[in-house]
This record gives C-alpha cells, structure tokens and sequence, in this order.
C-alpha cells in the first residue's frame, strides 16, 4: 500500500492528474496564443528554466495541475487585474527576474 492505497489505484490517481494537468496546460496554452499570438510569444519568449522541484511535481498526483492553476491565477489576480498585458504575463514567466539593488 501506498498513502493508504493500493499500487493501482495510486498509479490510476496519477495517470489522471498527468492527463488533467496536460489538459490544463494545453487549455492555458492556446488561451495565452489566443491573447497574445504565436509569433509574438516566440519572439518575446525568454531563458528561464524550470525549477527541479515543478519537474519533479509530475510524480506528485495533480501536484502539475495545481502548478499551472497556480499560474492562471496569478494571471488573473496579479496581472489582468492590476490593467498589465498577456504579454507582460508571458514574459514575467519565461525570464529571469533582476534584482535591483
């Protein structure tokens, strides 16, 4: 037994939050294409790399899924909100933050 379950069922919970995650982040995807555009995104797209511990959330049941809700909701509250862009959204995600000192 895993976490008070049986192997199969903890292996089926995962499948399903994997599937539901990339279904989100598809969804959030084509949203933020929509909003922004393809091209645009591509151009504007910086370096950032991924932090070791969202890589590892794919072996955490709906760990991912709750990752990229996070990320809308940070869209949502801290950008469209406030009057910033899609853009400005997309390029606070993909680029490293200077610190001003």
């Amino acid at each position: 037994m895993i976490a008070g379950m049986y192997e199969q069922d903890f292996i089926a919970y995962i499948i399903f939050g994997l599937i539901l995650n990339f279904l989100f982040s598809i969804l959030f995807g084509i949203y933020l294409s929509k909003n922004i555009g393809i091209q645009e995104m591509i151009e504007s797209k910086g370096d950032k790399e991924q932090s070791v511990l969202v890589s590892l959330s794919l072996f955490i049941p709906y760990a991912k899924m709750l990752i990229t809700l996070y990320r809308v909701a940070i869209l949502q509250l801290f950008f469209l909100n406030k009057g910033y862009s899609h853009k400005e959204f997309w390029i606070y995600m993909t680029s490293e933050q200077q610190e001003s000192r």
